[in-house]
């Protein structure tokens, strides 16, 4: 077989592994390359999960752990209530969520598959309620439900070995196959830092976690509002909070989340929530509901 042949075979090949590998990210319909198991990513996810909490300070205040996990868990509950009624419960299969407040004042948020979720102190006063830690967690949850992490390590998995099968990469070159999912969703050099989406995976989050803070109830209008202070946290300011370092630029997000509102209100259905924390049963879109506020963060 002359070498031009082989060069077409083999793209072929790949081509067919490219398309085998192919699936579709609920709700905007987007094809994403998906070679590497769930199970895998989840195993990988949670040892760097546990080695970044050993080396933190997990928050002891009462207040920002139960108001964090309350809206953590209502987002997740909107989130497993989708994935069963649309079949895609393969996407958080095996998950055990947990939602987690460090102690720093690092304006920072992330979550990591297999449901684990940290919330940096000095992202709180930015949010100031329960609706705009919603936009926060909505976003980081979607990050995950998108499997995001997975589709980097897929492509990394695609170019830097030549497309050759993850189990047969796994038993010839174990250390190579895990500095990919370092690579493709690790914890970076600078503990509790994600390594950067890309900003179409970004602007993808923003879509589905609008959605997902809707279903639980939040106000979607209120995602635009913590952008809105989001953006102002950053003015003036000769490096952005690490939770906009690698985001679309303000303007374009908000714009962005303006535009979906509409889809997003869709899912909206308003819940009674006690006095204190942060939703009221109707709330009014583009006015912040009443909340649990938090303090400066301290660290």
């Amino acid at each position: 077989m002359g070498k031009a042949m082989r060069s077409t075979v083999l793209a072929w090949v790949l081509l067919l592994f490219v398309l085998a590998g192919c699936s579709e990210v609920p709700i905007t319909g987007r094809r994403q390359l998906n070679l590497v198991p769930q199970s895998l990513i989840t195993s990988m996810s949670l040892q760097e999960y546990q080695q970044f909490i050993s080396q933190s300070k997990v928050s002891s205040d009462p207040q920002q752990n139960a108001t964090v996990k309350r809206v953590g868990t209502k987002i997740a509950q909107a989130v497993e209530s989708y994935a069963k009624a649309h079949g895609e419960e393969g996407r958080i299969a095996g998950f055990t969520w947990e939602f987690t407040v460090v102690q720093d004042s690092q304006i920072n948020a992330f979550a990591m598959p297999g449901g684990k979720v940290v919330v940096y102190t000095g992202i709180l006063p930015v949010t100031q309620n329960d609706a705009g830690l919603a936009a926060v967690l909505g976003h980081e949850i979607a990050h995950v439900f998108a499997g995001h992490g997975g589709e980097r390590m897929s492509q990394a998995l695609l170019v830097e070995m030549g497309g050759i099968g993850l189990d047969v990469a796994l038993k010839q070159q174990p250390e190579q196959t895990r500095s990919l999912f370092g690579a493709a969703y690790g914890l970076g050099s600078q503990v509790g830092v994600l390594l950067p989406f890309s900003r179409v995976q970004e602007t993808e989050s923003d879509h589905l976690g609008l959605v997902f803070m809707a279903m639980a109830g939040y106000d979607p209008h209120e995602a635009v509002a913590f952008w809105q202070r989001m953006a102002a946290a950053s003015q003036g300011k000769a490096k952005p909070p690490e939770f906009l370092s690698t985001h679309p630029a303000d303007a374009t997000r908000i714009r962005n989340l303006q535009n979906l509102i509409p889809e997003a209100m869709q899912y909206y259905k308003p819940t009674a929530a006690a006095p204190g924390q942060g939703q009221s049963p109707t709330p009014t879109p583009g006015k912040t509901a009443p909340a649990t506020t938090f303090p400066p963060a301290t660290r």
